[in-house]
């Protein structure tokens, strides 16, 4: 009997895996999805009340009473502080009477100078004295006016910084006003976004306060200069605050949202590099999942994604595990999303 060598042997063993079938390589696949996005350009900002105002005296007098507490929320036109006025509303009440006297002498003289018996001189000076009277009372009102102190606009007071019998001059603070139902904030960007800023442009703003929270508002207004030293320009947009959550001061991280656009998004994983070019690996279901590499333009990147501008379709199918094992024309087996595929 003779006896096989053993290279033939081995000969024989590798003529039968050469024969074998190749199984086709596992992938996973992700779909082409079309979804909202804006390029984020980031600045730091104050917030600053919609209308502010520090309360003050525009007389020196003594204040007789305080009408509102600390953190108060008042309407405009109420009261917050009065002073002592005795003397000004005395002379008010004697104006009053004096114009009174001046229109009844006016009245009475006017028939008579137009039917001719009364001289018009009179007449032109009872008309002065009435006017002058009225004058004098306006002056008086004001005077009056100036110790009740109201609240010009709606909003918050802040700490009050007097007590009933203290003398308040001109310019002494009393408390401060914030309507803080809408907030400004002021930030500045470099000025190589100065195409970037206009009105309308939507913001994104976080506080360390509310680390969870997102607040969404909208540039209202641009500075028409830029800073020559800093090179920056100054925006403001205004946020809606309608739990008041946000207060005058704060700092806050801003995130503008430029170019806002539909467009294609696919996994990072699925991008293959090469030099300067970038490919992905399209499955095409219709030829039995058989692969096509893909030139692809490359946009903005976000979270595990990248924009795709040119190259494929919402929709379209690509591998995102086992692109190192496929070659294009290569028909492969694509595995469930949660299996996932052996190797990159």
């Amino acid at each position: 009997m003779r006896r096989i060598g053993p290279w033939l042997l081995l000969w024989a063993h590798s003529a039968t895996v050469l024969a074998a079938p190749t199984a086709p390589p596992q992938v996973t696949v992700a779909e082409v999805r079309a979804d909202a996005f804006a390029d984020r350009v980031e600045a730091l900002g104050t917030l600053r009340a919609n209308e502010m105002v520090v309360v003050t005296a525009n007389t020196t007098e003594l204040v007789t009473r305080i009408h509102f507490d600390d953190g108060q929320r008042v309407q405009a036109g109420d009261v917050l502080v009065e002073m002592s006025g005795d003397e000004e509303r005395a002379q008010l009440e004697e104006a009053r009477a004096a114009a009174e006297e001046a229109r009844s002498q006016y009245e009475r003289v006017r028939p008579l100078a137009a039917q001719g018996t009364a001289a018009k001189s009179q007449y032109d000076e009872r008309r002065r004295e009435w006017e002058t009277a009225q004058a004098r009372v306006a002056v008086v009102e004001s005077r009056v006016a100036d110790r009740t102190i109201r609240a010009p606009f709606s909003g918050i007071v802040g700490l009050r910084n007097l007590s009933v019998g203290a003398l308040v001059r001109p310019g002494d603070p009393i408390t401060t006003l914030d309507d803080d139902g809408v907030m400004k904030l002021e930030f500045t960007v470099p000025a190589t976004y100065v195409d970037t800023l206009r009105v309308g442009l939507p913001i994104v703003a976080k506080a360390r306060a509310f680390a969870s929270r997102e607040f969404r508002g909208e540039v209202r207004s641009v500075d028409s200069r830029v800073d020559p030293v800093t090179r920056s320009i100054t925006a403001r947009a205004e946020i809606p605050n309608p739990d008041r959550a946000l207060r005058p001061g704060m700092l806050m991280t801003v995130v503008l949202l430029k170019n806002p656009r539909e467009t294609l998004f696919v996994p990072e994983s699925a991008i293959v590099a090469s030099g300067r070019q970038s490919f992905v690996f399209r499955v095409d279901p219709a030829s039995g999942n058989r692969v096509e590499r893909r030139e692809v333009q490359i946009g903005a990147r976000r979270a595990g994604e990248a924009e795709v501008l040119a190259g494929l379709a919402a929709g379209d199918r690509v591998v995102v595990h086992g692109t190192q094992r496929v070659r294009d024309g290569q028909v492969v087996q694509v595995m469930p999303a949660g299996a996932g595929a052996a190797g990159p």
